[in-house]
């Protein structure tokens, strides 16, 4: 966990690294080929950059998908002794990097260092053909680090160091358009010292909290965001309760703190549900109860009842409007990371009715794998 040093000199508002947006998350994987074909398959992301033996990397093999704005890396280590390979043995598959859009990589770097982060990477300059971009690293939570980058002198793909896969077909489009939010697992202990890190350090805010019990298991958790908004992390620690929960069951196979699930965007989710479905992916379901009176709950929605209760859609609302979230399946044998298919209709929350319905559609998935 970071060092966070506590000042008076570090307001909790309007004291940010003027981090504009998520850049791209970067997941450690043992083959990056067929977390390729998984992501393209089942989700719809075109690979568009290689970086390998092929471009002079020894250690590593990353391949770039996009949809949307959206950029995943999956990362495949070359040797057994790698800092990848430990990685994915330690964890699993994992997201290892959540890189942010800044204007000024020194600058920010320097003010979160001053703060107390933990330097991985001081502002470095890479450079190809293409031109040029600037990347810094800190560390974050766990293992897992946010990278500075600005590519505004780059006219290349993606990244100095990466060529274009130019002969690689475009996938089907599933319609997931941007990163909307990435949810982190935090032990009890390490709660309060992660939301200091990203206020004191980071300069983000504290926007939601929101606590959960059902007749099992509770959490604990809040939100921090950057001013306008674009990068968000709920925060999410077990309480006590009868039963193990889905934090402790997610902490104890991740061997550690780890982000818990990545939040995707989308603008038609009754179509993107669809066509995710179509493709092989599975997510929780939801009893059949939850969509009686509906209506009542969250008020008019556009969407058909009929439709979200045959994909197993929640929505919630909040003063600003209404959302529609479905989360998937574990998207590896072990129980720890997800997505989140997400679509907002001017709600700014996080689906906090929903949290109960999710954790008991948690709990049955647990009761099945033997962990609850």
């Amino acid at each position: 966990m970071p060092v966070v040093k506590r000042s008076s000199e570090f307001p909790h508002k309007s004291n940010g690294l003027d981090l504009q947006d998520y850049h791209h998350v970067e997941i450690y994987v043992g083959n990056a080929r067929q977390a390729t074909h998984f992501y393209r398959t089942a989700f719809g992301f075109t690979p568009v950059a290689y970086r390998g033996l092929e471009t002079g990397d020894r250690n590593s093999t990353s391949i770039v998908l996009k949809q949307g704005e959206i950029y995943l890396i999956v990362t495949e280590a070359l040797r057994p002794d790698s800092e990848v390979a430990e990685h994915v043995k330690n964890h699993g598959e994992d997201v290892k990097d959540i890189a942010f859009i800044v204007d000024d990589v020194e600058s920010a770097y320097r003010m979160a260092i001053e703060r107390g982060a933990r330097s991985v990477l001081p502002p470095t300059t890479f450079e190809d053909q293409y031109g040029s971009a600037v990347k810094a690293t800190i560390g974050a939570f766990g293992e897992t680090v946010h990278s500075f980058i600005n590519r505004d002198s780059y006219g290349g793909v993606f990244f100095p160091g990466f060529k274009p896969l130019v002969h690689s077909k475009s996938a089907v489009t599933t319609g997931l358009t941007r990163i909307d939010h990435v949810a982190v697992s935090v032990g009890a202990t390490e709660f309060d010292e992660l939301i200091d890190f990203y206020i004191d350090v980071l300069g983000f805010e504290h926007s939601y909290s929101e606590d959960v019990l059902t007749e099992y298991s509770a959490m604990n958790s809040k939100v921090v965001q950057n001013g306008s908004g674009s990068i968000k992390f709920p925060i999410i620690a077990p309480a006590p309760g009868k039963r193990t929960s889905q934090i402790e069951e997610y902490l104890a196979f991740h061997n550690g703190p780890g982000a818990q699930h990545i939040a995707v965007a989308c603008d038609d989710i009754v179509r993107t549900v669809r066509t995710l479905r179509e493709n092989g992916t599975e997510f929780l379901s939801t009893i059949e109860t939850y969509y009686h009176m509906l209506n009542d709950r969250v008020g008019f929605i556009e969407e058909s009842v009929d439709d979200l209760r045959e994909l197993n859609v929640l929505v919630d609302r909040d003063e600003k409007g209404y959302l529609m979230q479905i989360f998937t399946k574990p998207l590896l044998n072990r129980p720890t990371v997800f997505l989140e298919v997400i679509q907002r209709k001017g709600a700014q929350g996080f689906g906090g009715g929903n949290i109960k319905a999710l954790f008991e559609a948690v709990e049955r998935e647990q009761l099945l794998r033997g962990n609850l």
